[in-house]
């Protein structure tokens, strides 16, 4: 799924698929969140692109914005150098870089190798990746590489003044740009 900006058309959001979290004191599921618009930040800890722009852009997300109505949720989805990338170099990581929003750790079926069971469920194809979700549990915005401060800061704002349906649970939809490629500044795909 590389994006999706018919409201109409938007799917749910797959539950998050978990192993561990940081930065929070139990686990969060999206049914949790429902009434919130969340912002979901997916990254690797040695993607050029997530360190440089994504990370920053979410951090900046979840200082800007309502905690009470924009929920900022990371998800380390590691998809390459597992050995080094494990749950002790992360708290380092979110640590060294003064991370608050909750982070999450993707979760694997077995060993920990190949693609991780959210990135799976959402179909992404790198890091970073992110997914705008409305209050009402649907993908509004799903896109891998990076996606402008105006853009998510627009898309945000839009989704926290619409009225929701409540006889169809949906809101109207949200413009999105193109996709990404490849694994440079911008991200790493798989």
């Amino acid at each position: 799924m590389a994006e999706t900006s018919n409201a109409a058309t938007a799917s749910m959001a797959p539950e998050l698929q978990t192993s561990g979290w940081f930065n929070t004191p139990r686990p969060i599921t999206l049914a949790s969140l429902r009434g919130k618009v969340v912002v979901l930040h997916t990254f690797q800890i040695f993607c050029p692109g997530c360190v440089q722009v994504g990370i920053p852009q979410a951090q900046r997300i979840y200082q800007e914005f309502d905690p009470d109505r924009v929920a900022v949720i990371g998800l380390h989805t590691v998809f390459e150098h597992h050995a080094v990338m494990g749950p002790d170099a992360l708290e380092v990581f979110i640590h060294e870089y003064r991370l608050r929003f909750p982070i999450g750790i993707d979760k694997y079926d077995g060993e920990p190798k190949g693609i991780p069971l959210t990135m799976h469920a959402y179909r992404m194809q790198g890091t970073p990746s992110l997914v705008l979700i409305d209050r009402t549990g649907h993908i509004r915005l799903h896109k891998f590489g990076h996606v402008s401060d105006l853009t998510i800061g627009f898309s945000i704002g839009t989704l926290l003044s619409e009225e929701i349906d409540e006889s169809s649970g949906m809101a109207e939809a949200i413009p999105t740009g193109s996709g990404g490629s490849a694994c440079d500044t911008d991200g790493c795909s798989v």
